[in-house]
């Protein structure tokens, strides 16, 4: 990584697990016993490990299964279509369905996974995000939940990447604006 191309911090790894902590109490008491965590592969997955065993720690152990959805590929601005590579994996009829992502922007990943989810018999679906980009709240349905508020920039590490590159930062940042 050159300082040309690093990151700028914008949230540590201490604000990460606050923000977790905080989202976890919040969503606890809101989940059935029979619930299902479904991730957003592969940017959630850091977010949905966190998420899940926080709330296990609260007494809400989950069933996990993941869909693994692209909307970026290897750029920076989202493809403006999302495509399935791989769906779930247990079955959902009848049960409440809390799908986790890293951060909604254009809305369109979530939407797809949640249409996804009650296409397959989920009861109910909540919806939680680490990060909300400000944009986001003018042109997709909102998260019933999320962790953080995030600087409309293109952001990096926990997850989220640049074309394969950050993702495994344990904080979160943002790229320089070009």
């Amino acid at each position: 990584m050159t300082e040309a191309t690093s990151p700028e911090r914008l949230l540590s790894e201490a604000g990460i697990a606050r923000a977790i902590d905080d989202l976890a109490d919040s969503l606890a008491p809101r989940l059935s016993p029979d619930a299902v965590a479904v991730c957003l592969l592969a940017g959630g997955l850091w977010f949905a490990a966190d998420l899940t065993r926080a709330l296990a720690l609260r007494g809400r152990p989950l069933v996990f299964d993941a869909i693994w959805i692209t909307s970026y590929g290897d750029g920076t601005r989202h493809s403006g279509s999302s495509t399935v590579l791989a769906g779930l994996q247990r079955p959902v009829h009848g049960r409440q369905v809390l799908l986790l992502d890293d951060v909604l922007e254009s809305g369109q990943s979530l939407e797809a996974a949640r249409r996804m989810v009650l296409a397959a018999g989920a009861r109910e679906v909540l919806t939680a995000v680490f990060a909300v980009k400000p944009s986001s709240r003018l042109e997709r349905r909102a998260p019933d939940a999320f962790a953080w508020t995030a600087p409309d920039r293109f952001l990096v590490g926990y997850g989220m990447d640049a074309a394969g590159a950050f993702r495994t930062l344990p904080w979160i940042g943002a790229l320089p604006e070009v």
